[in-house]
């Protein structure tokens, strides 16, 4: 029997996008059941993606009572996800910076033995185009900077798009994390890591939203730095004392996937 799939998608203010993303994401993953999960947004993002669901099926759309974070909104959408016996689960943002052609790679390396499959910006093959130089600096300093104190074997442990076999989402205790923002990436990699569990690292080219907000904010990535150091003194399960000496990571068979290689940040 084929892996049930469900892509989660978190949404908030995404009008622009989010009818786009769907058609798109249905041509890349026919197979694949969606589930778009909407902190109630005020600008008809859950609306329309109803209203895409008749035309493409397979869309589910979960209301939230209000705007809670991405990583409250993740771990609702994983726990609606594993509740129904999806096998694997997918992260993409709706803001049409991932591009929902690299999924079936991802989904690839999962069927090859990966717990954890992850769109890298900063393997062979990686990019950010549109990106200044400050911004790719700052975004690859955070890399290193949770690599180094996490002690992870992964490139670009921020990035937004993955897949995750729900078994390892399980054991990884995905509903015990606390972070709220993008350290939400970091802190669900490291949980995955400590309980043994295989990381690829697919290359993506990562583009700038077209249109729309983006979420991303100073707060938020103070947030994440503060979390990795906090972790990394101190948490039981993500610090030091709580990495397993037995990990390892067996390079995978596919094409475009990496494991533990990643260039000089």
């Amino acid at each position: 029997m084929d892996a049930r799939t469900l892509i989660v998608v978190p949404t908030y203010n995404e009008a622009a996008n989010i009818t786009e993303l769907l058609r798109r994401v249905r041509r890349a993953v026919p197979d694949a059941d969606v589930l778009v999960v909407d902190d109630a947004s005020p600008d008809g993002t859950a609306e329309l993606a109803t209203a895409v669901s008749r035309d493409v099926g397979s869309v589910t759309v979960l209301r939230r009572a209000g705007k809670s974070g991405l990583g409250a909104a993740y771990r609702a959408g994983f726990a609606w996800g594993i509740a129904r016996g999806y096998d694997i689960l997918v992260e993409i943002d709706a803001d049409l910076s991932h591009d929902p052609e690299v999924v079936p790679r991802l989904l690839q390396a999962i069927r090859r033995g990966a717990d954890l499959a992850i769109g890298s910006r900063y393997v062979a093959g990686g990019a950010t185009p549109d990106w200044p130089r400050s911004r790719r600096l700052l975004s690859r300093s955070g890399n290193l900077y949770a690599r180094c104190l996490l002690r992870l074997a992964v490139s670009d442990a921020t990035s937004g798009l993955r897949a995750y076999r729900a078994s390892a989402l399980t054991r990884a205790a995905f509903d015990a994390t606390v972070a709220s923002g993008y350290g939400f990436q970091i802190e669900l990699t490291a949980r995955v890591a400590r309980n043994g569990g295989r990381i690829d690292e697919v290359p993506i080219v990562f583009h700038d939203r077209a249109r729309g907000t983006s979420k991303m904010s100073t707060r938020i990535a103070v947030e994440a730095l503060l979390l990795v150091t906090k972790w990394a003194l101190g948490d039981p399960v993500l610090g030091w004392r709580g990495r397993r000496r037995n990990e390892t990571r067996t390079p995978a068979s596919i094409p475009g996937a990496v494991v533990g290689e990643h260039e000089a940040a």
